[in-house]
């Protein structure tokens, strides 16, 4: 699954330099996570930085999103050929 952040987000820019594949950005209203580049950090870290690093708990799963590890592992394969 790709992650989201939801309206809890202060705007407190800490996830966004922590994110490898630079799927966080500043949206119209709060910071939000291009799904197409998220791999919950899978190929990168163990767990999610955007989520061990948020002060206020608002970057849960996007259900709308759903991924299986090795879905993701494939997407982030992808993504560091493309770089």
């Amino acid at each position: 699954m790709a992650l989201m952040i939801t309206d809890e987000c202060i705007n407190c820019d800490v996830c966004e330099p922590v994110c490898p594949n630079k799927a966080i950005y500043q949206g119209e209203m709060i910071f939000e996570i291009n799904p197409s580049l998220c791999t919950e950090c899978v190929g990168h870290f163990n767990e999610p930085q955007c989520v061990a690093i948020c002060p206020v708990d608002c970057i849960p799963l996007n259900p709308d999103h759903l991924e299986t590890r090795e879905q993701l592992l494939q997407k982030y394969q992808t993504l560091t050929q493309e770089k």
